[in-house]
């Protein structure tokens, strides 16, 4: 892991300011508080931090950057804490979380659009939109504790990526307070906005290295119906040819397209034995896929002729329609569960990359081979949202390891995976982010005057480096 920046420790006179500004309800130097904020959800990467402070409206947030920057005072903003590659982990910078910002501002069904607070959590911007008659359609596994903040400033992915795009994409605009304290209010409501840079994506994957975002205005669709089918296919190529030949019978309705291991669902089986798998079969994956149409009648039948024609083929070799919403909830619920029960596994070496969809199977061959290279015995679990090429690659302990077999070769077996993904035209983060973990490796890896260009925006909008330094590109 790279070296974490250490700021200096904040003066005294800072934090009495910045209490002063706060209120009493608007900081913590709890221990237990600090304790939380500093540790990852998984438990892996622990930091420290002096002071956390919450501000509750937009003015206030401005107030407090403007005398974080006059003081020379470093900033990791935080929403529910999900990050997965020590970006939002502080090293020694005061924590901003974003807990007391959590309004729904409005809601616009005839522009479908709604207007949220950084800390909003997801499911709460979901249901806003469904009392409103309408669907926000970014769904992923810590959608109760993610923040529209955290998850705008990570460029979040989810398992709708297919048919409603990543977070960027379902941006209208930002309110985002500026390192120096000024506000940038970008709060449009407009599809059409033709007018010079699109700023907002700056600000889009950024992950707080250059501004605090306060509210965003999000894209709302249509309510629609799914139908869920779990399927066995026989092969990777197979499960990608399944995806061709159901998007040409359903087209741009395919909204997920998951791709699960055999060895996953017999994990998640032994760790969540209340789970079923509802299609038992010697095959060696699994297919978790749904199309959203207006018509449920309509959804079901094209999915069932799309189904029939991938047995015909051999891309299919057993199929399941979910026949309730309970029981395409069991469904979704084996694939939600892989990373807890991956978790509970062991020790993993875990990777977010992404392929072209039509290199995913040479991909997981290479990879495979490369792991199994250095490490025999690991256990693969390779699932996630190959719709979209994104895979989330693991190599675990065996489960009947005598002693463990990763030791000490992590961080070879890591670089043996990412380099097999750059190989085959992808990428060494998918939807994760680059936070601290993957910093040194981005700036391997960018070609030609990239890097040059995003130093170049830090400086531009955070000369004095305050905000969360020393993630995403080294300045």
């Amino acid at each position: 892991m790279n070296a974490p920046f250490r700021p200096p420790t904040p003066s005294s006179a800072f934090l009495q300011s910045a209490k002063d500004l706060l209120g009493p309800k608007g900081w913590s130097e709890a221990p237990d508080a600090l304790d939380e904020h500093a540790t990852a959800w998984r438990g892996a990467i622990k930091g420290e931090t002096p002071f956390a402070a919450y501000p509750s409206a937009t003015e206030e947030a401005a107030a407090l950057l403007k005398l974080c920057n006059d003081h020379g005072v470093a900033v990791t903003p935080q929403g529910g804490n999900t990050s997965l590659v020590d970006g939002g982990t502080p090293h020694g910078e005061i924590v901003v979380g974003m807990k007391r910002m959590n309004a729904i501002r409005a809601v616009d069904p005839l522009n479908n659009s709604l207007v949220a607070e950084a800390g909003c959590v997801l499911a709460a911007v979901q249901e806003a939109a469904e009392g409103a008659g309408r669907f926000f359609p970014l769904s992923l596994g810590s959608e109760g504790t993610a923040m529209i903040g955290g998850l705008i400033s990570t460029n979040a992915g989810g398992v709708a990526v297919l048919r409603y795009g990543m977070m960027r994409d379902l941006l209208l605009g930002l309110e985002v307070v500026l390192p120096d304290g000024r506000v940038w209010d970008g709060l449009n409501l407009l599809r059409k906005n033709n007018t010079g840079y699109d700023l907002k994506h700056l600000f889009a994957g950024a992950e707080g290295t250059l501004g605090l975002i306060t509210a965003a205005s999000l894209k709302l669709f249509p309510q629609t119906a799914k139908a869920t089918a779990w399927v066995c296919t026989p092969t990777a190529q197979a499960a990608i040819e399944l995806l061709a030949l159901v998007r040409d019978h359903a087209g741009d309705t395919v909204t997920s397209f998951e791709l699960v291991p055999a060895n996953a669902v017999a994990m998640v089986m032994e760790d969540a034995p209340k789970v079923r798998d509802p299609l038992p079969h010697e095959a060696d994956w699994r297919v978790l896929m749904e199309l959203s149409m207006a018509d449920a009648a309509h959804a079901n039948e094209t999915l069932e002729n799309a189904l029939g024609e991938a047995l015909e083929r051999g891309l299919a070799v057993d199929a399941a329609v979910a026949a309730s919403v309970a029981q395409a909830k069991d469904f979704w619920r084996i694939r939600e569960t892989i990373p807890l029960s991956k978790r509970a596994y062991g020790t993993s070496v875990n990777h977010d990359v992404s392929v072209p969809i039509s290199a995913i199977p040479a991909f997981l061959e290479a990879a495979g081979a490369a792991v199994r290279g250095i490490a025999p015995r690991a256990e693969i679990v390779a699932f996630g949202h190959i719709g979209d090429g994104n895979i989330h690659y693991s190599a675990c302990e065996p489960a009947d390891a005598d002693e463990p077999v990763l030791r000490g070769v992590s961080a070879e077996i890591m670089a043996a995976v990412h380099q097999t993904a750059t190989a085959h035209g992808g990428s060494i983060s998918a939807e994760h982010g680059v936070g601290l973990l993957k910093r040194d490796e981005i700036a391997e890896l960018k070609a030609g005057p990239e890097i040059d260009m995003m130093r170049a925006v830090k400086a531009a909008l955070d000369p004095k480096g305050i905000m969360n330094p020393g993630r995403v590109v080294e300045t």
